[in-house]
């Protein structure tokens, strides 16, 4: 039996005091359907629950992508993942489950200007929001130094740091790409310090650990930086050539 106008001004009332918008925009339609195939209650109920929660992860995966910062066109389906060694293939593999989060593990990708770093590890960021639903923040190292010590200035770095700590990943690329003078690497290694055994640093250099005391200007930070990057981590080393080069090569062969 249909409800009367009444009970359908108070079932809505209740939908939308419960916040479920989904089931009070649909629910009319899916009684009618349970009533056709004459449904019993519960698989009608599961319908109107399955739909609720459908949508509320779509929001939910939006939300996290909108906030991850990442570059969504650095997707896994647009990376040749040919190019990758089979070593490198079986680790991404292995970090697309995402369970290197649940044990704080840092991932840290070496290789040449244009080798793919940067995207294929946007690329893992976005997987791991799509499938499993983790908070990931991508930012260029520049740009995140430049935050800290404005946070260090005004006497918000505690703070700035505590929201980074609400990310499962935060993604640092191009660490040592453009050297930084002693007060900008100590806020970054602050970070890195504040995030070490509680959260992942997926970073990504085209400098080889040999030279990073040029980041981090002495001997001491630079060994204590490795040190913690280094004790729980999944090593990335693309030594390929420059995937911008072999496309511009490709083109100017299919004009000529």
């Amino acid at each position: 039996m249909a409800l009367t106008s009444a009970l359908k001004a108070e079932l809505v009332q209740h939908l939308k005091d419960l916040h479920l918008p989904t089931i009070r925009e649909c629910y009319a339609e899916q009684a009618d359907k349970a009533r056709a195939e004459e449904l019993a209650h519960e698989r009608y109920l599961l319908e109107l629950a399955r739909r609720e929660g459908e949508v509320r992860r779509g929001n939910r995966i939006a939300r996290l992508l909108r906030e991850s910062r990442l570059p969504l066109e650095k997707t896994l389906a647009t990376f040749d993942r040919k190019r990758l060694p089979a070593r490198v293939n079986q680790q991404v593999e292995v970090l697309l489950e995402g369970s290197f989060l649940e044990r704080h593990e840092n991932v840290l990708a070496f290789g040449n200007p244009g080798s793919g770093k940067t995207h294929l590890l946007c690329a893992v960021g976005q997987e791991l929001i799509l499938r499993h639903g983790r908070r990931v923040h991508f930012t260029p190292c520049n740009l995140l130094v430049q935050e800290l010590l404005i946070a260090k200035r005004d006497l918000r770095l505690a703070r700035v740091l505590k929201r980074l700590a609400g990310y499962d990943a935060v993604i640092i690329d191009d660490i040592g790409y453009v050297q930084q003078n002693r007060e900008e690497m100590e806020v970054l290694f602050a970070l890195l310090a504040d995030r070490y055994e509680r959260g992942s640093v997926i970073l990504t250099s085209n400098l080889p650990f040999s030279k990073w005391e040029s980041i981090f200007k002495d001997p001491m930070t630079t060994a204590a930086a490795i040190d913690r990057l280094v004790h729980h981590s999944v090593i990335l080393e693309l030594n390929l050539s420059s995937y911008r080069l072999e496309e511009s090569k490709k083109g100017k062969a299919a004009k000529g």
